[in-house]
């Protein structure tokens, strides 16, 4: 055997090895009881579920791995729901407004709470919100403590405004369909109005002018957001194996938690 072939042949084993090496690593974290996210609509179907009056809270968290190509990266997912009036929950039309102008708010800084004291300082974090939920995810993003404490890798915003433009840690990608007027609600749209509008990746689900429908009905459809990976990039790769078993809620109350 010349030395040309066996150095291909070493070569083709070395990378048979790398490829076993990742897919065994694939399969045993779903059968270590992981669920794969491979979309926008999936991941969206977990922040939907902090709209549950208030039971469990507007807040998750929940554990697992951001697979993009070769790369695996653990992570700690943390969902945000919207606007929900329930007695003392910081989900009112209150918040909204505070929260459109970019100010600090109690569900804001629950939020900032609840990461610091169940999160390790140093984690990966990918956050995701719906409408209210999208603003918050990005004001967390923006924050000074939480940018020096962890690694911001995404934010992914269903139906949410632009907030804290320039400032925020990680990518932020905004998704909005395109009878849903509530990503335009913000007083980011005055100063930076060429970018509330163009960082938004749009698409149409057919609603016309039921507006309603539009914003709590859209995000999760398959078939409007599929082409977008669980990190909000239009036809991307990127995926999320998560834990469920690890997933717990939060509740966002008026009283600020300390």
């Amino acid at each position: 055997m010349n030395r040309n072939l066996k150095k291909l042949l070493t070569l083709v084993l070395s990378l048979a090895i790398i490829l076993g090496a990742f897919l065994f690593s694939g399969k045993e974290s779903l059968a270590a009881g992981g669920q794969v996210l491979s979309n926008s609509a999936s991941v969206a179907e977990l922040v939907f579920r902090g709209y549950n009056n208030g039971v469990k809270g507007p807040v998750s968290i929940t554990s697992g791995i951001l697979v993009n190509g070769s790369r695996n990266t653990k992570v700690y997912l943390i969902t945000l729901s919207g606007t929900e009036n329930v007695k003392n929950q910081t989900t009112g039309y209150l918040t909204d407004l505070l929260s459109g102008f970019n100010q600090k708010n109690k569900y804001y800084t629950n939020v900032s709470s609840i990461i610091q004291k169940n999160i390790p300082s140093g984690s990966n974090l990918i956050l995701a919100g719906h409408s209210l939920g999208g603003m918050i995810a990005q004001q967390i993003a923006a924050d000074s403590t939480i940018k020096r404490k962890y690694n911001v890798l995404n934010t992914v915003c269903f139906g949410s405004p632009l907030l804290s433009a320039g400032k925020r840690e990680g990518i932020v990608k905004r998704l909005g369909d395109t009878s849903d007027v509530i990503p335009y609600c913000s007083g980011s749209l005055i100063n930076n109005t060429a970018w509330a509008i163009a960082g938004l990746q749009r698409e149409n689900g057919g609603y016309g002018k039921d507006v309603y429908s539009a914003h709590v009905k859209s995000y999760l459809r398959a078939d409007e957001w599929g082409k977008y990976d669980a990190t909000g990039t239009k036809y991307g790769k990127s995926k999320l194996i998560i834990y469920p078993a690890t997933t717990k809620f939060y509740h966002s109350s008026v009283i600020v938690t300390r």
